[in-house]
């Protein structure tokens, strides 16, 4: 069972991929390529003979539609090799294995795929530079040795380093040290773990000190929104008299909640509505939990001529800076954020809608800001990922809207919508106690790791497009759609006490299982902080 690679292109007829890239190429780049050939290139491992040649046809391609061969096909030619960096999900060979599987369940093989273009043999070498630069994307790619067969697919693990000296840093040291580490926290923030630690008589671990940054970032934080507004200025336009009233009314409506002594910041504007709401009485079909996962209501259905008590859960996501720096996955984990935190409520998620904002697509490529991915790039990258992540988790997105707007052009707009919904007696929500199983669920999608979720909560420069590839996750959405059909199973559901995104489950112990039908109904339920928290550009 030698290592091996073959190499699958399309039939003459079916390159449709290939005709449309070399286009792409003449078109953004001023090229004139007469020929582009596309090919995926499998390196196998673990491959006997009979293996490779049942898998041929029936994983790596298809017999109208495929050439699957053995031998190079770059003799004399100009070509291009194209492979994702090590720790990046490589969804293609994910799923080659997985059918492997479905041959022989007890095939012990390794697979890693790469792209190979093959251009004309005249190609100049400031065309194949140009083509390089525009194709590869740092944050996930890198060009292709084809000298040697690769299998490694796991960036370097490193052993979790104690942080030594953290707790004797002076002020002078605290914002040298975010910048080096890569921070999303300030220096006042640091200043108060410092402290901590101090108390603590030891140096924290580089683990522990990443994710009190995630925990402290925009991304769950929200400290933008939390900001405390020491006052607030109208200024003078046709609309000041009516901004003016607006504010006075929320002014006296903090006052009849008793919330005046409150800091005031925009989290507090943008929640006050429906506190107030609440307290008169007009929310009583908004469900509160401990979660933090959907909003989430009340609704009776009718369902065939009989009333059952149903759960509606919505969720929003944005991916704005992933987007942007890688769109494909950015894009498809906007999405598949957004399905998380419904899932997680135990819903079974079947509407969507995606919002997005791009500058001008029809800028040539040479007008593109330095740092930036072109907008073309982003808009038809995006459009692809988010749309790869739907049908392959089969979701229905009934809503699109792409506006554009030369203020897209600094800082990209990715969002994500969906609805699910759950028979309320199928949800328990409670509070997890000692003894119960603990679950982490879910599957391998990026290099994204502790920390990785703090980069939209970040200050970029031209540097980040390549600096940022831990920042972007790459979905797995048959993995996502194997819980969404888990989470369908009431026998299952109701085995949950708790449930977040992304994936953690607690529950009784075996002997814990059974529970009065009475607490089954969704009901009676202590009031917590549930649908009030939107958690901002996060990986899904």
């Amino acid at each position: 069972m030698d290592n091996r690679r073959i190499f699958v292109e399309k039939r003459p007829g079916f390159r449709v991929e290939a005709e449309s890239l070399r286009k792409e190429f003449n078109e953004n780049l001023g090229l004139s390529l007469h020929e582009l050939r596309l090919l995926n290139v499998y390196d196998l491992a673990g491959f006997s003979d009979g293996l490779l040649e049942k898998c041929r046809y029936a994983v790596f391609g298809e017999t109208v539609t495929d050439t699957v061969s053995d031998h190079c096909p770059l003799a004399g030619k100009k070509y291009l090799a194209v492979e994702y960096i090590p720790g990046q999900f490589d969804q293609r060979a994910s799923s080659a294995v997985d059918c492997v599987h479905l041959i022989d369940p007890n095939a012990d093989v390794k697979i890693r795929s790469s792209r190979l273009l093959v251009f004309d043999d005249d190609l100049p070498e400031k065309d194949l530079a140009a083509i390089r630069h525009y194709y590869i994307n740092a944050v996930e790619s890198r060009e292709k040795d084809l000298g040697q067969l690769s299998f490694s697919e796991q960036a370097d693990v490193k052993p979790v380093e104690i942080l030594e000296g953290f707790t004797a840093m002076q002020e002078e040291d605290l914002a040298p040290f975010c910048k080096h580490w890569g921070l999303a926290m300030n220096a006042d923030d640091l200043r108060e773990v410092v402290r901590y630690f101090t108390r603590e008589g030891r140096n924290p671990t580089e683990t522990e000190l990443r994710i009190l940054d995630t925990y402290w970032s925009d991304h769950c934080r929200h400290t933008t929104f939390t900001t405390e507004l020491t006052s607030i200025k109208v200024d003078d336009s046709f609309v000041k008299e009516e901004i003016e009233s607006v504010l006075g009314e929320f002014h006296d409506i903090r006052k009849e909640l008793g919330r005046e002594h409150k800091p005031l910041c925009l989290m507090e504007l943008a929640t006050i509505g429906a506190r107030y709401l609440r307290k008169q009485g007009l929310l009583d079909d908004l469900e509160q939990s401990e979660e933090n996962n959907a909003c989430s209501i009340f609704v009776d259905v009718d369902v065939n001529r009989r009333k059952e008590r149903w759960l509606l859960q919505f969720k929003n996501e944005t991916h704005n800076h992933p987007t942007e720096i890688e769109p494909f996955g950015g894009a498809s984990t906007c999405l598949g954020g957004a399905i998380r935190d419904p899932l997680s409520g135990r819903a079974y998620v079947y509407q969507a809608m995606r919002v997005t904002g791009a500058g001008d697509i029809n800028k040539p490529v040479s007008e593109t800001l330095p740092g930036k991915l072109p907008q073309t790039v982003i808009s038809r990258k995006a459009a692809a990922g988010y749309s790869s992540y739907g049908n392959q988790i089969g979701l229905a997105t009934t809503q699109v809207r792409e506006i554009y707007h030369d203020g897209y052009t600094a800082k990209r707009l990715e969002v994500g919508a969906v609805v699910g919904a759950v028979k309320a007696e199928n949800v328990r929500r409670e509070s997890p106690v000692p003894g119960d199983v603990i679950l982490l669920l879910g599957g391998r999608t990026g290099r994204d790791g502790i920390g990785g979720a703090t980069g939209s909560s970040k200050e970029h420069t031209e540097a980040s497009l390549e600096s940022c590839g831990s920042e972007v996750q790459k979905g797995n959405a048959p993995e996502e759609r194997k819980l969404q059909r888990l989470f369908r199973r009431p026998e299952v559901t109701r085995l949950i006490k708790k449930s977040n995104g992304p994936g953690y489950l607690a529950g009784p112990c075996p002997d814990q299982v059974q529970r009065p039908e009475s607490d089954r109904t969704g009901h009676q339920r202590e009031p917590g902080t549930h649908g009030r928290r939107h958690r901002g550009e996060r990986p899904g």
